[in-house]
């Protein structure tokens, strides 16, 4: 007879949903429209945060993954509104179609050549990627189709649009939170 007896795992306990997560996710989208709709000039992006609440979900929807987010997003986004307000260092390049067509393109080379590169400097860029890159378009996004507040001078409106979009997808990580109360979970 052989000394290796055959191990029993007893299950941990189970998470159980006592909503659905279709029904709990339609309920959040509605929860959100009046942010998007109601404040006129000030009104949320919501696209934007719906980026951020995906995040949120693909990063396993539990607390540990707001820092992760948040610096990887806001980090991400606000070198993306730097480099745009810095295209004015590169007037000097010509343009090819339309104005200040190179000197945007250059901008944008050196600085998100650099936040790639700056990614080995944190476990959160690089366990937060998909953020890390979803800062960058979303920054671009936001600014590009003024879908944020215009305030203050015109030399600051990317930093502006920057920031608008890190707190766009604070509210979602606060969307993701909601989502995942809503489907009132309970452990076995």
């Amino acid at each position: 007879m052989s000394n290796n007896a055959a191990a029993v795992e007893t299950p941990g306990p189970v998470v159980i949903n006592r909503v659905p997560l279709w029904l709990a996710v339609a309920l959040t989208v509605v929860i959100s429209l009046p942010f998007g709709l109601w404040f006129g000039k000030y009104n949320f992006t919501l696209w934007c945060a719906f980026i951020a609440w995906a995040e949120y979900f693909a990063l396993g929807a539990k607390p540990r993954a707001i820092p992760t987010i948040l610096i990887s997003f806001g980090y991400a986004a606000v070198l993306t509104g730097l480099s745009l307000a810095i295209i004015p260092v590169f007037g000097f390049l010509p343009n090819m179609v339309t104005p200040g067509d190179i000197p945007t393109a250059a901008s944008l080379f050196v600085v998100v050549a650099f936040m790639v590169y700056s990614m080995k400097w944190s476990h959160h860029f690089i366990d937060g990627s998909l953020p890390f890159f979803n800062g960058i378009s979303m920054g671009l996004a936001v600014y590009f189709t003024s879908s944020y507040p215009q305030l203050g001078p015109a030399a600051l409106m990317p930093i502006t649009a920057a920031i608008w979009a890190t707190a766009m997808a604070a509210f979602g990580i606060l969307l993701g939170v909601i989502t995942v109360a809503l489907q009132f979970p309970a452990k076995r």
